[in-house]
């Protein structure tokens, strides 16, 4: 998912090259890529995101967000999902319990407090609950009245707006919308990190977060907005905004860069003209429904799930306990391998196979893929 609008697009290796035989320069001086840049990267956002920074990483662009969010609120205690992962700072491992609860982790700080994931078929709340997002998002309130009582305050609420590394989860219906409620009402921010789900990918919005109806405070874009280049962005309010600009300057001498900027342009321009939004969508839906029809098919594929040309098939060595099934999953992704097509495992049991393919991902493609899937479905896999 790093080559977002697809591998060596003609359109952003033109850009890329044409500035940097032009200009390259670090970011003290001033270029009219980063104000058109910045111009269209918050037209794809609500009107209320309107301040851009931008960052070489993700890494780089959620460690910010953490600044914005303490600068405005003067408070530093964070919620976060469990097996969530933001980022390889120091920092960011403090928040990404995948890391910190992990192998040669050390644990959460105590300003690091972990909520389960509303994941719909492997958690408490199941998906024939209606109710199923209010009272995942419950935990969140549960925390921040144990904080509340011990005369804390907080900073804010961080998750990725379909969590990826904790399995290709589709939140249920109304869970960001009363988390953000519970959060705001408690005076922090509510962060959304779009590194993985952005910009068009979910195929019926541009952003994870409108599948939920709310809008962040924070918005943290990470390596598909630049194609593979070292591109990412935290865009905010205004008042947040002006809450950080305290007297500590924040500079970033690459970021926003104007070969940078060109390649981002580039890159916006290649997800409109080729309408791949659109594309995510069709193709997406396309390969759900295949992957649904799986389930209860092969004994070992126990869910497929997600949005667009983000989704996910959960491996199971046993569909009446859920018992996960790691090295199944990862046996699928090597063999998937072998024939050209490159998946990954993740989730917090390393059970479930991803599937990102970059967005012109096509439905000859799509085909390919499930033919060759299924197909190793009915492999020997002992």
């Amino acid at each position: 998912n790093v080559a977002h609008v697809g591998h060596c697009h003609p359109k952003v290796m033109e850009a890329a090259c044409a500035q940097i035989g032009v200009l390259n320069t670090n970011t003290r001086y001033l270029h009219d890529n980063i104000n058109r840049y910045a111009e269209r990267l918050c037209s794809l956002l609500p009107a209320s995101l309107a301040v851009c920074y931008f960052t070489n990483s993700a890494s780089e662009a959620n460690e910010l967000a953490l600044r914005l969010a303490r600068a405005y609120t003067n408070q530093k205690d964070m919620i976060v999902l469990e097996a969530a992962y933001h980022g390889n700072t120091t920092s960011l491992i403090d928040i990404s319990p995948y890391k910190h609860a992990g192998p040669g982790g050390k644990g959460a700080p105590d300003w690091v407090h972990a909520v389960p994931v509303p994941d719909v078929f492997r958690g408490e709340y199941k998906s024939h609950d209606t109710q199923a997002g209010a009272k995942y998002a419950a935990h969140v309130q549960r925390v921040i009245e144990s904080l509340q009582a011990r005369g804390r305050g907080l900073a804010g609420y961080i998750a990725e707006s379909l969590p990826s590394v904790g399995g290709q989860i589709v939140f249920p219906a109304g869970y960001l919308a009363e988390v953000y409620r519970y959060v705001r009402s408690a005076g922090g921010l509510c962060i959304a990190d779009e590194v993985q789900t952005g910009f068009g990918r979910v195929g019926s919005h541009m952003w994870g977060f409108e599948m939920q109806n709310v809008t962040p405070d924070i918005v943290v874009m990470g390596k598909p907005i630049g194609n593979g280049h070292p591109l990412a962005a935290v865009v905010t309010r205004p008042d947040i905004a002006d809450a950080f600009n305290n007297g500590m300057e924040y500079f970033n001498t690459f970021g926003g860069n104007p070969v940078s900027c060109a390649v981002g342009l580039a890159v916006i321009d290649a997800l409109e003209q080729d309408h791949l939004q659109a594309n995510a969508l069709r193709v997406g839906n396309l390969m759900l429904g295949r992957l649904k029809s799986f389930v209860g098919k092969y004994d070992m594929v126990a869910d497929a799930r997600g949005a667009g040309l983000f989704l996910g098939l959960e491996i199971v060595s046993d569909l009446s306990t859920l018992e996960p099934a790691a090295a199944q999953a990862s046996f699928i992704s090597n063999r998937m391998r072998d024939h050209g097509i490159l998946l990954g495992t993740d989730g917090p049991y390393h059970n479930v196979v991803k599937i990102r393919p970059p967005m012109p991902f096509n439905e000859p493609n799509a085909e390919f893929l499930l033919e060759t899937v299924e197909n190793i479905l009915k492999e020997d896999f002992s």
